[in-house]
């Protein structure tokens, strides 16, 4: 008896959706443990570039905290960099939700004196060419912050230049830097609330 040919399509189509779903579940999880490593070992990169000179184990002594920044309930990772069992600093990683193509996730270093270390960024989807050189591999414009506080610059400063700031941003590019230099200001007055430090 022969099979009618839509039967016989529809099963060789079933034969290869279950094989193809298999191999992407496969990939997936052989994939997955490196992908999980690719992003740690970006995140100490990141670390590195804003703090040195702590003893902890910096990465274990993470701790989470549930706050409300950036406009959004948002879980943020707390990084507290110790010498000799005292914390001088923490680097908080946290999720700004307005860039030019959504979510932002930056890490910003801040002295337990409430000067910034520094901004880095973890992941964006930024356009290239023009959002993207908040990275440091393309642009130094986003290591201007270190050194900054609440007070230097003053609130009404803390902003682009286009908006009366003293930030520069990018040609083509505003709502960007925009939101970095938000996203940092935020994070600088949560700080200084203790907001982020009670566990």
């Amino acid at each position: 008896m022969t099979l009618n040919p839509i039967l016989k399509a529809g099963a060789l189509l079933l034969i290869f959706t279950v094989i193809s779903v298999f191999f992407v579940a496969l990939t997936q999880d052989t994939t997955k443990e490196k992908i999980k490593y690719n992003e740690d070992q970006l995140l100490i990169k990141r670390l590195g570039e804003l703090v040195s000179g702590y003893d902890n184990n910096i990465l274990e002594d993470k701790f989470l905290k549930e706050v409300r920044l950036h406009s959004l309930q948002q879980q943020v990772g707390v990084y507290p960099a110790k010498q000799q069992g005292k914390t001088f600093a923490y680097l908080v990683e946290h999720t700004y939700p307005n860039g030019y193509s959504g979510n932002i996730k930056l890490l910003t270093g801040i002295n337990t004196d409430g000067k910034l270390l520094g901004v880095r960024v973890i992941a964006h989807k930024e356009t290239p060419g023009l959002g993207d050189k908040i990275e440091t591999r393309k642009s130094d414009w986003i290591k201007q912050f270190s050194g900054l506080s609440l007070s230097n610059p003053n609130q009404s400063n803390w902003k682009v230049k286009r908006d009366g700031g003293v930030f520069d941003s990018f040609t083509g590019a505003t709502i960007t830097p925009r939101a970095i230099v938000a996203a940092t200001y935020q994070v600088l007055d949560l700080f200084s609330k203790q907001g982020l430090l009670n566990r």
